[in-house]
């Protein structure tokens, strides 16, 4: 039997009631009620029928109204997570040429120090060469049709009409701008891939908007092609996937560093012969062997804690982590160490980095939109996130080969061991 939501003036008490007894649901909460009053509400209801207390989600600092209507939704409160700083970060980009502390929220003990000491490095050996491409937003959306011919007449009507799609996608917002259409074709089913630059945003939002414009007010009605899915997969959002390994999709990060002779030894512990060993052994031939597309040691950690700690989409560290680190013997007994990340969706602007604490975050990171140079927010952000990867990817390698990993979680991580412990 399907619920009306309440649409009188109910009391809290009466509310909570409801909910708890299932009356109504969680979204079903009267308008007239306060976002904030909403909230406690929706937390009331869950003590009461799981017996715990939600003291601590009930504390938080950011605009209730913003989060509850723009980030999420049945809002009942907060997860705080600990954030750390490291750094300085010494970076060295086209947009950054400075040293950035840069904050990390994680709760696995040990990443703050380990990256760290990989800052350190990086200081002593002059700082973190960085490179990033605007490679753009992608999405894709998927069509139906009756077979190879129609699907031959499809891409030929998309390719003619470039410059058409190209005006609408542009009309829906003033910061966005279509650089490519890539169809790809399966007998009776084709992908067309639009790639967007999307200014400080990260852009997959407004991708699907113009998207939605382009499919419905011009592709479908011009073609009578059916369109099955406004993502059809092959964009490839929040996926392992080769073409975004390939071609790249939001930012495509570079980083490098030459580590003398002296710091390997002194600051990591470590040697070039030993560095360059566990990426062979780990990194390529123990990813080759798991499937995996990611030949690299943990850019994942790094990731998640800069994404949480600047309102990133989390789930882009699945992308973010496909990428690989290199690892070359120089002369003098120095090491060149790099990192490449293809696919890294990032924002300054939108999502979750209007946030309160996300938003202190990127202040703190010297992250401020310019709309008279939109991109170059997001750009600082980029290069910043390249380096602090690096920094994290070289002192746990080291660590690899210093045999420190195990003692480090152990000192960092929880403590001496408990005898009691399996």
């Amino acid at each position: 039997m399907s619920q009306s939501a309440p649409t009188h003036n109910s009391t809290v008490d009466d509310l909570v009631r409801d909910l708890v007894e299932r009356r109504i649901r969680m979204h079903q909460i009267p308008s007239d009620l306060s976002a904030e009053e909403a909230a406690e509400v929706r937390r009331r209801a869950l003590e009461e029928q799981a017996s715990v207390s939600l003291d601590h989600m009930r504390r938080y600092s950011f605009d209730v109204d913003v989060a509850s209507s723009r980030n999420c939704e049945n809002l009942i409160g907060v997860a705080q997570v600990p954030i750390g700083i490291v750094g300085p970060v010494p970076v060295r980009g086209d947009t950054v040429e400075d040293e950035v502390y840069v904050p990390l929220a994680t709760t696995e003990g040990a990443l703050i120090a380990s990256t760290n000491r990989g800052c350190a490095a990086l200081r002593a050996a002059g700082g973190a060469r960085v490179y990033v491409e605007d490679v753009g937003m992608t999405r894709a959306p998927v069509f139906r049709t009756s077979g190879i011919d129609e699907s031959r007449r499809f891409v030929a009507w998309i390719e003619e009409h470039e410059d058409e799609i190209r005006d609408l996608a542009r009309a829906t917002s003033r910061f966005l701008e279509l650089v490519s259409i890539r169809p790809f074709v399966f007998s009776t089913t084709v992908f067309v891939r639009f790639r967007f630059q999307s200014g400080d945003a990260m852009g997959m939002n407004m991708a699907t908007i113009a998207c939605d414009r382009i499919v419905t007010n011009l592709i479908e009605p011009s073609t009578g092609v059916h369109c099955t899915a406004l993502s059809g997969n092959y964009c490839v959002d929040k996926k392992p996937a080769a073409v975004n390994f390939q071609e790249g999709r939001g930012k495509r990060l570079f980083a490098e560093v030459e580590i003398p002779a002296e710091v390997l030894s002194r600051t990591l512990k470590t040697n070039p012969a030993d560095l360059v060993e566990v990426q062979y052994r780990k990194n390529l031939l123990g990813s080759i062997a798991a499937g995996s597309s990611g030949f690299n040691a943990h850019f994942a950690n790094v990731l998640a804690g800069f994404f949480i700690a600047t309102g990133q989409d989390l789930a882009h560290v699945v992308d973010g982590s496909t990428g690989v680190t290199f690892v070359e013997e120089r002369p003098n007994g120095a090491a060149y160490f790099s990192v490449f990340l293809p696919t890294v969706p990032l924002g300054a602007i939108g999502g979750g980095t209007g946030l309160a604490t996300q938003s202190e975050a990127l202040k703190l990171l010297g992250v401020a939109v310019d709309p008279d140079r939109p991109g170059q927010a997001v750009m600082r952000l980029a290069e910043i996130l390249a380096a602090t990867v690096l920094a994290g990817e070289l002192s746990l390698m080291a660590a690899f080969t210093s045999r420190d990993l195990a003692s480090a979680h152990e000192r960092l991580g929880r403590g001496p061991a408990d005898a009691t412990e399996g």
